[in-house]
């Protein structure tokens, strides 16, 4: 409960020698007037502090209710075999959750070096909950990781992750694939049965100009969501597909590169940081289109060729080691138009960044989910189902290297 606050201002007393009774009367309202002021801003300030939590309030009651809506959806007993989409006003509560605070205070804490003594302690609490393999791992001497950070994206031996040398793209990451195919509309598959829009997902094609894009000398503000798809597109006799794999909190967080490609262009968008689980992202559309992300576009020898690191709650930050410049999950953000800051990346000669095909991209710190958007013929096969688990090197396509 809070205490109302009230302002008290001291009495004055007023002296006046041979005024009028007209003088007396504004003199009276003046202080009338400052004393509403005073009891009105008092009163605004006590409300205001009434008012902030009621948002996160709602918000947490609202993750309790999604927590049971998924219980109910793993009952066999329940009548409901599908899961409905998230109205507005639910999005909106979910949105009112303070989790951008949240991911900031967990990146401190896993950043916080432990003692040597509850090491092995802590890592091997959280390798059992989440289901880690420490013996792959490169330094299974588990008090040489000194932060929950660290040992969240520790390395593995070499040869663990072999990577695919006949299949042209490879996972870039441990994971589960949630959805995969070719994208026919600007309306993508984001699970089954829920969508988000490619176009505020990849936003106005301005790299176009580096890929000597057909596209590049149209007005990118006039396409149309049905030109959209086609403007990303560099070659004749070709089409666009997608690839998303979720990484889970006990997955390996690192990520790769799936082929080889040269990378020109990073867009990184603000927004949320939501849970980007299957059970939310069938729960909420367009969740890829609302969080956080760092959109890498570039070409490879298809075409047209994009990696997405989506952020999600408690994912402190995101790092990409070829961009020194991205810096995620910041407390406060320029007031931009846009929503999105652009960078086309050049490596240490001014060259584009070429990147090879299973090559260290980047990490989380913490699971999320990596989105590919990638040009190929009209006759490419995916060899994958939905829910598998990949590992990263393997192959996802009967796409072989010429």
């Amino acid at each position: 409960m809070y205490a109302p606050a009230f302002h008290h201002s001291p009495k004055i007393p007023i002296f006046v020698q041979h005024s009028s009774l007209q003088h007396r009367a504004h003199v009276s309202t003046n202080s009338s007037v400052g004393s509403n002021w005073k009891s009105w801003h008092g009163f605004r300030k006590h409300l205001l502090r009434l008012w902030r939590p009621l948002p996160t309030g709602v918000g947490l009651v609202l993750l309790v209710l999604l927590r049971w809506r998924y219980i109910r959806q793993k009952d066999p007993s329940s009548d409901s075999k599908t899961a409905d989409v998230a109205k507005g006003w639910e999005i909106t509560c979910y949105r009112a959750v303070p989790l951008r605070m949240l991911s900031r205070i967990w990146g401190w804490i896993t950043n916080k070096q432990l003692p040597l003594s509850v090491r092995p302690f802590v890592y091997n609490y959280y390798a059992s909950t989440f289901g880690c393999n420490l013996q792959e791992a490169a330094y299974e001497d588990l008090t040489s990781y000194k932060s929950l950070a660290e040992f969240f994206c520790r390395p593995l031996k070499d040869g663990v992750r072999p990577i695919d040398k006949i299949d042209c793209i490879v996972s870039p990451a441990d994971g589960h694939v949630i959805s995969f195919g070719p994208v026919d509309t600007c309306k993508v598959e984001q699970v089954k049965g829920v969508t988000y829009s490619l176009q505020q997902f990849l936003g106005d094609p301005t790299w176009s100009s580096k890929l000597s894009h057909s596209y590049a000398d149209h007005d990118t503000d006039t396409l149309t969501a049905s030109d959209y798809k086609q403007s990303l597109l560099l070659n004749k006799d070709t089409a666009l597909y997608q690839c998303v794999v979720y990484l889970a909190p006990g997955d390996y967080h690192r990520f790769h590169s799936p082929v080889n490609w040269d990378v020109t262009f990073r867009r990184h968008f603000q927004g949320e940081l939501l849970s980007v689980n299957p059970k939310v992202a069938q729960w909420i559309p367009d969740l890829f289109t609302l969080n956080e992300r760092a959109v890498y576009v570039g070409r490879w020898k298809h075409g047209f060729f994009s990696l997405t690191a989506v952020g999600a709650t408690n994912v402190g930050s995101i790092h990409v080691y070829c961009d020194k410049g991205l810096v995620t999950n910041q407390r406060k953000w320029q007031m931009m138009k846009s929503r999105h800051k652009d960078s086309f990346l050049v490596d240490m000669q001014g060259e584009t960044v070429e990147m090879r095909k299973g090559q260290p991209f980047g990490e989380f710190r913490l699971g999320s989910t990596v989105v590919l958007l990638f040009e190929a013929p009209k006759d490419y096969k995916f060899k994958l189902r939905t829910g598998q688990r990949i590992l990263v090197g393997e192959g996802v396509s009967e796409c072989h290297v010429e």
